[in-house]
């Protein structure tokens, strides 16, 4: 498997890493997205201490993730319900 040396700076420190081709563009940005939180909470908050402000930004991508996954869950409940309902339909017909 082919992968690429890359660096992603995150905050002011760049890590290593080897990725596949096709996901250097996901880690690139999801570095980006790290990046504009530290940003925002550093400019919000007025905090400098890294450890804090990458706390912080953890935090709010879980929070994000749990909620995604909230939803995620409510339309799968949503489909199965509507797909259920669908082949009760067909059933009728057949």
């Amino acid at each position: 498997m082919e992968t690429l040396a890359i660096k992603v700076k995150i905050g002011d420190r760049e890590y290593p890493m080897r990725v596949k081709p096709e996901d250097e563009g996901k880690i690139r940005h999801a570095g980006r997205m790290i990046n504009e939180k530290l940003r925002k909470y550093k400019s919000e908050f007025g905090l400098d201490d890294s450890t804090d402000l990458l706390a912080m930004v953890a935090f709010d991508f879980m929070v994000e993730s749990l909620e995604t996954n909230a939803g995620n869950e409510e339309d799968s409940v949503h489909m199965q319900r509507s797909l259920a309902h669908i082949s009760a339909l067909l059933a009728k017909v057949v």
